[in-house]
């Protein structure tokens, strides 16, 4: 009988992490903590505030076009980081810095 428990917790160890391997850790796809969701999610609000504070008058031409470049470099480095179909743990933690940063710039423009 001990026989038989050890074969069934056995393939179920291997059928759990035959599920684990099939999307490899590090590839931040989807949803929440960091996936690119967020990331494309965080882009899209940042650009539609740096549209919004130059018709509004609180940038000036030359403001937007350095945020419209801090932007640029941000969408640079995450498909750097796609590029090769694994993005690590450090890049999608620089690429949440970078869009910190930028947030920060945009607040104080």
């Amino acid at each position: 009988m001990l026989n038989l428990k050890t074969l069934v917790f056995g393939a179920l160890i291997a059928a759990a992490s035959a599920g684990a391997m099939a999307r490899p850790m590090g590839h931040g796809y989807g949803h929440g903590h960091g996936g690119f969701d967020d990331i494309d999610a965080r882009q899209a609000r940042q650009a539609a505030r740096i549209e919004a504070a130059l018709h509004e008058g609180r940038l000036s031409r030359r403001e937007f076009r350095s945020l419209q470049r801090e932007q640029a470099a941000i969408r640079r480095y995450e498909a750097e980081a796609k590029a090769d179909g694994f993005v690590s743990r450090h890049e999608r933690r620089e690429l949440q810095m970078m869009l910190d940063r930028a947030s920060q710039r945009i607040r104080n423009s």
